[in-house]
């Protein structure tokens, strides 16, 4: 299956979505849950993080604040080149479209938003998250933004965290569950759907195959985000943010 996030437009639309402006009094997604992640971690130890799904990379550079060291994956090899490129101090120009063929260039730069002075600890790689080499283990943090709805096989994704964060370490899983076969086959969804007539929802799932190594820490936020795709339309979703510590055995 062909990698969606590989266009132009989608290219264009997560520079914009990570590096522009906010729309509608919402808060920048991105930086909100890193700052949230950091926030929740001030008394804990922010060695080393992991963003799976990072996109290109705001939320990487923005956990680089608070974290020695984080590593930011995503499976769209020009989403990890996009935040390679502003890493080493490129300005990156983007297009904005108004209308049709209406529209205007604009440039993202980590210097306007002052996370120049933190890139050197972040690492990008091109990878799947659900095919996690043995390298990555030892995380204080797992953040998963925007990715549980966007994996082939959720219930291996959720098992495998076990292995790859600290006792005492936090998986934080944001999502709007945009749950689409194109994606996710119907089969190997975790929620979203009825079982015997009761209401399984994706949290649902997620506490069944998350339980044995970690433990619901608070109750579930909700953070919105907003995605511009033309002057007149635009993505208005709200993610539910969770957040789960790693259990001492």
């Amino acid at each position: 299956m062909s990698n969606p996030y590989e266009t132009d437009e989608l290219l264009h639309q997560y520079l914009a979505f990570h590096y522009g402006r906010e729309y509608f009094g919402v808060k920048n997604y991105a930086v909100h849950c890193a700052h949230i992640a950091l926030q929740l971690l001030a008394n804990k130890p922010k060695r080393r993080a992991l963003d799976l799904g990072c996109a290109v990379g705001r939320s990487s550079f923005e956990l680089a604040r608070g974290f020695d060291h984080v590593v930011g994956i995503d499976l769209s090899a020009r989403f990890v080149e996009a935040a390679q490129e502003l890493q080493a101090g490129e300005s990156l120009p983007y297009y904005m479209r108004d209308e049709g063929e209406l529209g205007r260039v604009v440039q993202a730069d980590l210097h306007e938003h002052d996370l120049n002075t933190v890139a050197h600890k972040v690492r990008f790689e091109q990878g799947d998250a659900c095919q996690l080499d043995g390298a990555h283990t030892s995380y204080d943090l797992v953040f998963a933004g925007n990715l549980i709805d966007r994996v082939a096989n959720p219930t291996a994704f959720l098992k495998d965290m076990q292995k790859r964060v600290v006792e005492g370490g936090l998986l934080i899983i944001s999502s709007p569950y945009t749950l689409l076969e194109e994606y996710t086959p119907k089969e190997q969804w975790i929620g979203g759907y009825y079982a015997d007539g009761q209401a399984r929802s994706v949290l649902d799932g997620m506490q069944a195959l998350l339980a044995p190594h970690f433990r619901l820490a608070q109750a579930p936020l909700n953070v919105p985000f907003v995605i511009r795709e033309t002057a007149r339309k635009f993505q208005h979703s709200v993610a539910e943010f969770t957040v789960w510590e790693r259990l001492a055995f």
